[in-house]
């Protein structure tokens, strides 16, 4: 079956309770980008660019791995990348929805494609870090951050599926999550390849693709993608994977984050895996420049210093153990919130 085109508009789509066609959302982006507040102004300018007659988006990355830059994203593949996610998570036309991400950014355009070409009911609130606050709304199916997902724990049953992506949950949060009724998943997702394409029940091992999606490693064990669904073609990335199969990965860590010291390779996303559940607040493990070992392993954590009890790194393995603890007041971050761990990193050596 031939998939939509862009520019159609389900029927059954409500933004806001009300039924919107193509002509009805470029009024309300006249007016949102007129009179409306900066978050709104971001949905004027993604929907009439969304209509016009250009077959791409210029969309800005989220600078998780160096600065944001702009690249072109077929309208086409999105659509394609909205039907996906549908047949995944199975979403109907008239389910509900609630889009609190960014519109700047991928993941909050993808709400409104997925709303305009599944037919959902969306609904559409700032940004903000506690959305489901003062909402009691039930919802077939939301997307978050990971501390939007924290801040919504006395609220997360109202959802039946929420997708958690941007940066990767702690244990802790994970652990809190189990306890819900909500079916929460975790989802592999860049730029590049449209959101996501690749997504894991929270306690499950392994990410499963999404169809249509090609994996394979390179030789550093790093996944490469391929999909023509999408406009993609090998796109290699730097997070080094385990295959399980064809179609599933266990994601390791970053291959720009791991660490050689004294010639053991130690990947910092597994030793934060394991303090996740002993530290509270933000912290992550990197290597700092050091005569004798070449790169030493050092813990950064967010905040006022304190002392860590004596246990805290009794699950690391021996190399795993930090040579060092700092303490940074308040950690830098990029535009969607993530941990500038480079720039903070420079900022002791």
């Amino acid at each position: 079956m031939t998939p939509p085109n862009y520019h159609n508009v389900h029927n059954k789509f409500k933004l806001n309770g009300f039924h919107l066609n193509e002509d009805d959302l470029c009024r309300v982006a006249y007016s949102f980008i007129k009179e409306g507040e900066d978050f709104e102004k971001h949905v004027g300018d993604f929907l009439l660019d969304w209509f016009n007659e250009k077959p791409y988006l210029e969309i800005l990355t989220s600078g998780t791995t160096g600065e944001p830059k702009i690249i072109k994203v077929e309208k086409q593949s999105m659509v394609n990348s909205a039907i996906a996610t549908g047949n995944f998570f199975d979403l109907s036309p008239g389910n509900t929805a609630l889009n609190c991400l960014p519109v700047k950014y991928i993941a909050g355009k993808m709400m409104f494609v997925r709303a305009f070409i599944l037919g959902l009911d969306m609904d559409f609130i700032a940004p903000k870090s506690s959305p489901l606050q003062r909402n009691d709304k039930k919802y077939d199916f939301v997307a978050m951050v990971p501390l939007q997902a924290e801040n919504s724990l006395l609220q997360i049953n109202q959802i039946k599926k929420l997708i958690v992506g941007g940066v990767r949950m702690s244990t802790s949060l994970i652990n809190k999550l189990k306890k819900s009724k909500c079916d929460v998943y975790e989802t592999y997702s860049m730029t590049e390849t449209v959101t996501h394409i690749a997504a894991k029940k929270i306690g499950e091992k392994a990410f499963t693709v999404f169809p249509n999606i090609e994996i394979s490693q390179d030789d550093r064990h790093c996944l490469v993608i391929t999909s023509e669904n999408l406009n993609v073609n090998k796109i290699v990335t730097n997070d080094v994977v385990e295959m399980v199969s064809d179609n599933q990965f266990i994601w390791l860590g970053r291959q720009d984050n791991i660490i050689n010291s004294g010639g053991i390779k130690l990947i910092p996303e597994q030793i934060e895996n394991k303090l996740s559940t002993k530290l509270k607040g933000r912290f992550f493990v990197a290597g700092v420049a050091d005569d004798t070992l070449g790169e030493k392993l050092v813990l950064f954590i967010e905040g006022d210093q304190y002392t860590l009890d004596s246990n805290i790194f009794d699950d690391l393995d021996k190399y795993e153990k930090p040579k060092e603890v700092k303490f940074i007041a308040n950690f830098p971050e990029t535009e969607t919130g993530k941990v500038k761990r480079t720039e903070i990193v420079a900022s002791i050596s």
